[in-house]
């Protein structure tokens, strides 16, 4: 017997809805996150995209070694934790604490940045 796993076209929009209203959201000041995990979600993907920005632009100019390490580090909780207190202005006890949101994601933007960083370095300037 043979499943249907398609999703119904209303379960589609409703879906595309979610993420534009997310988006939307995002990018506003000051917005309302009824669903504490939608944050800690938007908070996960910035730090990828910058993880990823951060790896082709150390990539281009040929940082090495630890000093790209931390400077990753510094500028990525820098970044999260002006648009947590600044653009969102969110209270952190909701979400565990200052500690918890900037580990949001982490871990994974340091291995998207890695693998972009190494990746865009050896192709660029090859010894």
């Amino acid at each position: 017997m043979a499943t249907n796993n398609r999703k119904k076209p209303s379960e589609k929009s409703t879906n595309d809805c979610s993420i534009k209203s997310t988006l939307i959201k995002a990018f506003k000041s000051n917005s309302d996150w009824p669903d504490k995990d939608e944050f800690l979600d938007v908070i996960y993907w910035i730090r990828q995209v910058v993880g990823l920005l951060l790896g082709i632009v150390w990539g281009i100019f040929p940082l090495k070694g630890f000093i790209g390490i931390i400077l990753f580090l510094a500028v990525n909780i820098a970044l999260i934790y002006f648009y947590v207190n600044t653009i969102q202005k969110v209270d952190e006890d909701d979400y565990g604490g200052t500690s918890e949101i900037i580990k949001e994601g982490l871990m994974t933007s340091f291995a998207t940045f890695v693998v972009t960083w190494i990746i865009v370095y050896s192709a660029l300037h090859q010894d």
